[in-house]
């Protein structure tokens, strides 16, 4: 036989093998992934069941203990009609003063009041009145100084156009 058909035949024999071989670690690959699948499920299944547990056990204790409590305090039921009135059934609500609830009602508006009339009373006070006067002034001083610069080079470049560019740097 021809030693190129024998090459021929062995080149196409490892070709088989390494096909053979790449199919297999593919297939092995692939029943690996399902089984971390399997696991990775199983154990979520696990998770899942131990917290409907604790869901099931927390809700129990939920519903024993406001049992509870509705046996300790009975259901009163209050009504904004019965705020005034001397005989209603308040249960063991405490009993504010008129005083405090006033004091309350108006105690935030009359601090804002005064904090309005405290910077009022400083932003209206000659020292700052004086300052704000300055400041216009120096302000008013710097943009004519800025505005007859303009004018004067706006004067020189029409009369001087090469001189301008001197001037200007």
């Amino acid at each position: 036989m021809n030693p190129a058909l024998w090459a021929a035949l062995g080149g196409t024999a490892a070709l088989f093998l390494v096909l053979v071989g790449v199919a297999l670690a593919l297939l092995l690959g692939a029943r690996r992934a399902r089984v971390r699948e399997a696991r990775a499920l199983a154990s979520a299944r696990a998770d899942m069941e131990a917290l409907r547990t604790q869901v099931e056990e927390l809700s129990a204790a939920l519903a024993a203990s406001q049992g509870a409590a509705a046996v300790v305090r009975p259901s009163v039921e209050y009504l904004i009609t019965t705020a005034g009135q001397e005989g209603a059934d308040r249960g063991d609500l405490p009993q504010v003063p008129d005083r405090a609830v006033l004091s309350v009602t108006l105690g935030e508006p009359l601090v804002k009041l005064a904090a309005f009339g405290y910077g009022l009373r400083k932003a209206l006070s000659a020292e700052n009145r004086n300052r704000i006067a300055f400041e216009i002034r120096r302000e008013t001083k710097r943009v004519r100084k800025e505005r007859r610069r303009a004018a004067r080079r706006s004067r020189l470049a029409q009369a001087r156009p090469e001189a301008a560019e001197e001037a200007a740097a």
